[in-house]
């Protein structure tokens, strides 16, 4: 039995157009039982090397619908998975019933306040935007055998507590173990989970039971980096499935070292903010590099979060009396004032565009994740994807150098120019990034030890960006560009 907070009925004016886009697709009734050799893989033989896929943030921010849904994974079959890209992740609001902006699919509120969940207060697919549920997109994704995604917030819805629903399985309820006072800052759906009581960890057992029954192969759990005993809680929970499932965990920016114990429970780290097509956001990534170099290994990663490249925020169409270029501050001073009416500020950043980087930008982003070993997780639109952001995050020495998973170190700083060298697994070969820090054209010209190679060798240079052996070392690197090389003895 599904219980509906607050249940608006599915909005007749957009099934119409849904039903329009949807493709036909023969759903096979599976069960989702693991089978026999997704049962013998552990959580601890998951993600041996950086996980690729796609995530649906940056390019429909927590308003992915089913058309767009379906529409994505068969260009995800067609132009990622050829390249050993396997995941494919639904991010938030999948649940919620939002309200829409008049005749659209848009939504009108930035975070839906009417949520799906069942008798246990697990959370169902929203009705709004996936009148079919999910379980025809994973069992869509796993016929053309990809990995299926989603996106989870910690805790327990807060309606589920006003409700008082029972724990499945157990004599508590939900009010037994929320925390009215542990709240996420930007989201306000749950409440925290109090792990010291009675029921907590059967809560996200039933959960994750969810999850596996349904066959999902990767949960991005979210607003849970600061709270470590809720991080090991889902991790046991997860355990107790019997089904691999990766686990990523979020949100990155002020993340505690401390609590690395319970980091390396999961498999990835998002240690940085929301990353967008802006020079910031690479700034960041560089300085989260520098913290956090040297604490991957097999089965855990230092995730830098998604690649904005190609078009984003589908879902957030520029409206009127916006220029698109205000920041947030600035938009929020016209709404309060009554510049901008009917106007409600979206999840993600800005409005519909292609991403604003540079090309060189583009070449610095995807280098850095490539000698980073930072998990590659696409997050533009894919059937309408540009040619060179496909050329270049499916690029085989990139995603060789990637996939090698060793997250590289810093060798040389001087004059607006960082090398960073990848050194490869039981080799004497391995992958370099000159990167120019600055805004303005550098010259760098450098010796073999500025490399962090040995002089004593012969090393064989080859620039892979521009597909060219190397002779010498005095290099003209463009505003925040970057030279890559693999350097191989001679």
């Amino acid at each position: 039995m599904l219980y509906k907070i607050y249940y608006a009925p599915y909005n007749m004016k957009i099934r119409p157009f849904l039903a329009a886009l949807l493709p036909l697709i023969a759903c096979s009734c599976s069960d989702n039982t693991p089978t026999q050799s997704t049962a013998n893989t552990s959580q601890a033989e998951l993600a041996q090397t950086p996980p690729l896929g796609w995530n649906s943030f940056d390019s429909y921010g927590v308003y992915l619908h089913e058309a767009a849904a379906l529409a994505n994974i068969e260009a995800f079959a067609e132009k990622l998975k050829p390249h050993g890209y396997e995941y494919f992740v639904i991010d938030a609001g999948w649940f919620g019933e939002f309200d829409l902006q008049p005749g659209t699919i848009y939504p009108a509120e930035k975070h839906a306040q009417k949520l799906n969940f069942n008798a246990y207060g697990l959370l169902q697919p929203s009705e709004t935007y996936f009148p079919n549920g999910i379980q025809p997109l994973i069992d869509r994704c796993h016929e053309l055998g990809i990995k299926f995604g989603i996106h989870l917030m910690r805790g327990i819805p807060r309606e589920a507590v006003r409700l008082d629903l029972p724990i499945k399985g157990t004599p508590y309820t939900a009010a037994d173990i929320a925390d009215p006072n542990s709240i996420c800052v930007w989201n306000d759906q749950n409440f925290g989970v109090d792990m010291s009581r009675p029921g907590a960890q059967e809560f996200y057992n039933s959960l994750m039971d969810q999850m596996a029954a349904w066959g999902v192969d990767f949960i991005k759990y979210d607003d849970i980096v600061p709270y470590p005993e809720e991080i090991k809680a889902v991790a046991k929970a997860i355990e107790q499935t019997g089904r691999p499932i990766v686990l990523s965990l979020s949100p990155g920016g002020k993340v505690d070292p401390d609590h690395l114990e319970a980091f390396t429970k999961a498999h990835m780290l998002r240690v940085t903010h929301d990353i967008w097509d802006e020079q910031k956001g690479i700034d960041e990534c560089f300085a989260a590099w520098r913290k956090w170099q040297g604490k991957e290994r097999p089965g855990f990663w230092i995730d830098m979060d998604m690649i904005p490249f190609g078009q984003l925020q589908l879902m957030s169409p520029k409206p009127e009396g916006v220029r698109g270029d205000e920041s947030k501050k600035e938009l929020l001073k016209k709404i309060e004032s009554g510049e901008l009416e009917n106007f409600e500020l979206l999840s993600g950043k800005g409005f519909t565009r292609w991403s604003k980087f540079t090309e060189d930008q583009m070449y610095t982003f995807i280098t850095m994740r490539a000698l980073a070993a930072s998990p590659l997780m696409m997050g533009g639109d894919l059937p309408t994807l540009d040619d060179r952001s496909l050329e270049l995050i499916t690029h085989a020495a990139m995603l060789k150098c990637n996939q090698n998973g060793v997250m590289g170190h810093l060798v040389y700083e001087a004059n607006g120019i960082e090398i960073w060298k990848t050194p490869k697994r039981e080799s004497a070969d391995g992958w370099i990034g000159i990167f120019n820090r600055t805004p303005e054209s550098n010259a760098a010209s450098l010796t073999i030890e500025d490399l962090g190679l040995d002089p004593g060798q012969n090393y064989a240079l080859f620039d892979i960006w521009g597909d060219e052996a190397i002779s010498g070392l005095d290099f003209s690197i463009n505003p925040n560009g970057v030279v890559f090389i693999k350097y191989s003895l001679d």
